[in-house]
């Protein structure tokens, strides 16, 4: 399997479902909504929404069936993006390769924009059985599965640890940096590949491959975003490099070293190849994706 071309090929399907489920930027008050899709729109990986398209595949289900459920993570996820880069959170100016929503829109608008894409994202995954045919049971695990994700006990809370790190790093445990980023990267990888095999037809018995799969990937997808921070380069990420090291942030290469970091990233990879192979043939999708996040360079 060409992993490049499939990623790319699910990247512009999900982009357009997005374009389709936004609100267009001519519908009142149109900054808001520009905003909206200007964060949303035009770039990105799209890997959470991909999760979700392969894992459907990989429990039987039709990827195309999942699209919407994809469009909504990746509404979630900008949200959290256009946060992170706020002034009073992780201060960056580019995301994507252009300037970040608050440098466009100004601080209260990013602010507002995050907050609308969240809530149109839960907007979609609340209209998934008209827009899927999926039934209302399944459609009500899936947005239960996403909201934990999105809240305290996920995103927010892994975000809120996070916070509270910067400046201690010289005194935190390993343990205490995978807490913070299973919650804050790794808890919507999680709620991304359960709630496509649930949309595929899983059953709730047969979740336990899915469910450690996205766990190691998770924490395999923030081991090397903090290793590209240290050695990535600017223009292929485009975002700025090194900031974690000049806010003293707790990172793995910070608390590891960069091969002990590289190790940790390789062990991660093979435990979440071992889990996508207990899938059998229907986990290819899930297994490249594995060495697509451990080789990225953005």
């Amino acid at each position: 399997m060409n992993i490049t071309e499939y990623i790319r090929q699910w990247a512009d399907r999900i982009e357009a479902t997005m374009a389709k489920l936004l609100p267009g930027e001519d519908v009142e008050p149109p900054v808001i909504h520009r905003a909206m899709r200007y964060s949303s729109l035009g770039g990105g990986k799209r890997l959470r929404g991909i999760l979700a398209v392969s894992a459907c595949r990989a429990a039987g289900g039709r990827e195309e069936t999942a699209l919407p459920l994809a469009a909504a993570l990746e509404m979630i996820h900008a949200y959290s993006l256009v946060h992170d880069d706020l002034p009073c959170m992780d201060d960056d100016d580019m995301r994507r390769g252009k300037p970040a929503n608050h440098k466009v829109f100004g601080e209260a608008m990013a602010v507002l924009a995050g907050d609308a894409l969240l809530t149109r994202g839960f907007w979609v995954l609340g209209r998934l059985p008209e827009l899927t045919g999926v039934a209302g049971e399944t459609a009500l695990a899936i947005l239960r599965e996403v909201s934990e994700a999105a809240g305290t006990s996920g995103l927010i809370g892994g975000q809120v640890l996070d916070v509270e790190a910067e400046g201690r790093a010289a005194i935190l445990a390993v343990e205490h940096l995978e807490g913070i980023h299973r919650r804050k990267t790794g808890a919507l990888f999680r709620a991304s590949v359960l709630s496509g095999a649930l949309l595929g037809g899983a059953p709730a018995e047969k979740l336990q491959p899915f469910a450690a799969y996205a766990e190691a990937l998770g924490l395999l997808f923030q081991i090397v975003d903090d290793i590209l921070d240290v050695v990535g380069d600017a223009r292929a990420m485009g975002k700025g490099v090194g900031r974690d090291r000049r806010r003293d942030k707790a990172t793995y290469p910070a608390l590891l070293g960069l091969d002990g970091a590289q190790e940790m990233a390789r062990r991660e990879a093979e435990r979440a190849l071992e889990a996508a192979r207990e899938l059998g043939a229907q986990g290819d999708v899930l297994g490249a994706l594995v060495e697509y996040v451990h080789r990225r360079d953005r």
